[in-house]
């Protein structure tokens, strides 16, 4: 069963500046549990079908400029009908104008009235985004969670096996952490996967025969993120003799998260190996596929030729 997350009206109040024109309880008790946004404009012309209530109503100027057109007493009688359906919230865009009126209805119905200077558009798009990553589906993964050369990094494997550690190697060399031993990750859109370390444990490292370092205090707050988008997933396992690991690059490996597959690469570990430059050249390899550009596949190609040269 699909979990339902909430955000509070004073998040998305104290997050976008607004103006607080009726609220019937306090902010922080209002809560929103819908990602999606809605113009009532058919909803203002009486039709229902579909109509979600637990979605954040938006009222620009279109919707404005069809009220004002209509004589008082169809006006009264059409925002009657929109509030009597209690959406969840109404937020005015633009700095329109609000008639008391209105403010009567909105309280008679309980419904929060709130307002902001922001163009309907911009704002729809910024509250979205917002919503997304507050309300987003989310799963907790064992692994930690570092920004190398602007790739978010998730690195998993069995315990012991050294992610700590290389995670604050990374670290030293100038790289970022985000979250050590639990990472939180949330589904922000159909393509973005955000991870966050859970608030206990954040910009906390542990490290075994040390204990629990503070990275931030220790290497300052440029060796920390509060979160990023993960781009790649590395699997460090023991090198196992005798098993075949990719040499070439050329099998595109992904793992699902949340349904979003994501490119994945197995490490093997073992003594002598740098697995922080290698986690590096990984981290570079991967921005350069996503540009367009596969070290693997021209190589392939640059093969096939010379041998069909011969």
């Amino acid at each position: 069963m699909e979990e339902n997350y909430k955000v509070a009206m004073s998040r998305i109040i104290d997050q976008f500046n607004l103006e607080t024109i009726y609220l019937p309880d306090l902010p922080e008790n209002i809560e929103i549990c819908c990602s999606r946004v809605n113009r009532p404009g058919l909803q203002l012309v009486g039709f229902y079908d579909h109509y979600e209530q637990a979605r954040i109503q938006i009222v620009g100027k279109v919707e404005n400029l069809f009220l004002t057109q209509l004589d008082p007493e169809e006006r009264h009688r059409r925002l009657e009908d929109f509030f009597r359906s209690a959406p969840v919230g109404v937020i005015v865009t633009s700095s329109i104008e609000i008639d008391p009126a209105t403010v009567e209805i909105a309280e008679k119905y309980k419904v929060p009235l709130l307002r902001t200077s922001e163009r309907t558009s911009e704002f729809m798009a910024a509250l979205i985004a917002f919503l997304n990553v507050q309300l987003g589906p989310r799963i907790t993964r064992h692994g930690v969670l570092v920004e190398v050369y602007g790739e978010g990094i998730l690195l998993i494997g069995d315990s012991g096996i050294g992610k700590s550690e290389t995670a604050i190697e990374l670290v030293k060399r100038g790289h970022r952490l985000i979250a050590d031993d639990a990472v939180e990750i949330k589904k922000v859109s159909a393509t973005t996967l955000v991870g966050r370390a859970p608030d206990l444990i954040r910009h906390y490292v542990e490290l075994r025969g040390i204990g629990i370092v503070d990275v931030r205090r220790l290497f300052g707050m440029g060796a920390v993120k509060e979160s990023e988008k993960i781009d790649l997933v590395i699997n460090l396992e023991n090198w196992q003799q005798g098993k075949m690991y990719d040499r070439l690059g050329l099998e595109a490996e992904t793992v699902d998260i949340l349904g979003i597959r994501v490119p994945s690469i197995v490490l093997p570990v073992c003594p002598g190996r740098n697995l922080s430059v290698v986690i590096e050249v990984a981290a570079m390899n991967n921005r350069q596929k996503r540009m367009g550009y596969n070290t693997a596949e021209e190589f392939n190609k640059r093969l096939m030729e010379s041998m069909g040269m011969q």
